[in-house]
């Protein structure tokens, strides 16, 4: 296709979304429920994709030019599970968390030279380390860890963890010692304030980061009974309203009035694992499943409206892009040697 070919794009329409192209050739995904890869634009506008390798390497990818810019090399000592970037726009850095779940390995990146600004080498005594991610708090930044030990009955999971950027503990969240997959912030603009959202197994919870207290439960079983495993969550304002909306091992999608804990919706997607999910606009969300296809769900009626083809196992995570040349995209990846896979709008298979 000539480079100044006009596409014709209705970026808002994801059901003209199809398989593309395999970005990568070497992309590893180890069993982990989301985030094993991350894209994003950097400080200086370039599309990136972050990903890792069997032989655990970490891979620096120029969407915009489709190609290998960087490769860091041996400097975890496990595969790498959870990968993620964070826009420091205060000193005007890029910032990249990559994790190991079984050593409990976490490294810090300054994006922009590839140094390591920290590496925790044992963030948890017990169990796994599943995800991380960074808050801010007055004009610093923290990380924030979790833990998920399946020994024991589960009886020895740990609390969220706050680190400063010199690898120093400085708190634990209170009442946060849950089996917890996924762990996310959100800061509301309204309230000027931070809160955390954990996938735990059972429920979904919220904190009150300043009060360093509960904020919400979210689970439809009020016993927690509930064994299914919260594995991905998007937090969207719309109109007004703020919702959670996460998956969930039991194939459903759920969406709840994050205020006040009231579910608003329930969609049975699935009658097995879903993990990654992402949100296409208020009315859409992909999720990735245990099975081989992608599956979009018109939220706001609550069915399934397409599926895509996936890799050729569970489908971890998902991602919304916008493309300079593509317009919006989504990008994928499953398990093991399932490689990142983009998925464009349709029209441009027809342009000459």
């Amino acid at each position: 296709m000539d480079e100044n070919t006009k596409l014709i794009i209705n970026d808002n329409d994801p059901f003209n979304l199809q398989l593309f192209c395999e970005l990568t050739k070497t992309s590893y995904g180890c069993f982990d429920l989301d985030n094993i890869f991350a894209v994003f634009k950097s400080i200086n506008n370039i599309l990136y994709l972050v990903y890792s390798t069997k032989k655990r390497y970490i891979i620096c990818f120029d969407l915009d030019k489709f190609k290998k810019i960087t490769e860091i090399r041996n400097h975890h000592k496990l595969h790498i599970t959870n990968i993620r970037h964070y826009q420091d726009k205060i000193n005007k850095l890029d910032l990249i968390i990559s994790i190991t779940d079984r050593d409990n390995n976490l490294r810090l990146w300054n994006f922009n030279d590839w140094s390591c600004i920290l590496n925790i080498p044992h963030v948890n005594i017990n169990g796994y380390l599943c995800s991380a991610c960074i808050i801010k708090e007055n004009c610093q930044n923290y990380i924030l860890t979790t833990n998920y030990d399946m020994f024991d009955n589960f009886k020895n999971s740990e609390p969220i963890k706050v680190f400063n950027f010199k690898g120093e503990k400085v708190k634990e969240i209170n009442n946060s010692n849950n089996m917890t997959f996924f762990i996310d912030t959100f800061y509301d603009n309204n309230k000027s304030k931070n809160y955390i959202i954990t996938g735990n197994l059972g429920f979904i919870k919220s904190y009150d980061y300043d009060k360093n207290e509960d904020y919400h439960i979210y689970c439809d079983n009020k016993e927690f009974n509930n064994k299914g495993s919260h594995t991905s969550i998007i937090v969207n304002n719309d109109q007004g309203i703020i919702k959670l909306i996460e998956s969930c091992s039991d194939g459903n999608i759920r969406v709840w009035n994050f205020n006040s804990s009231e579910l608003l919706k329930k969609i049975k997607v699935f009658h097995d694992w879903l993990f990654g999910i992402c949100l296409w606009n208020n009315d859409y969300i992909f999720a990735g499943c245990k099975d081989t296809k992608i599956i979009l769900v018109d939220i706001k009626i609550g069915y399934i409206a397409k599926y895509l083809e996936g890799p050729k196992s569970g489908i971890f995570t998902i991602k919304k892009i916008y493309h300079s040349k593509y317009g919006e995209c989504l990008i994928s990846q499953g398990y093991d040697m399932d490689q990142i896979k983009l998925y464009v709008n349709k029209n441009i298979f027809n342009q000459k």
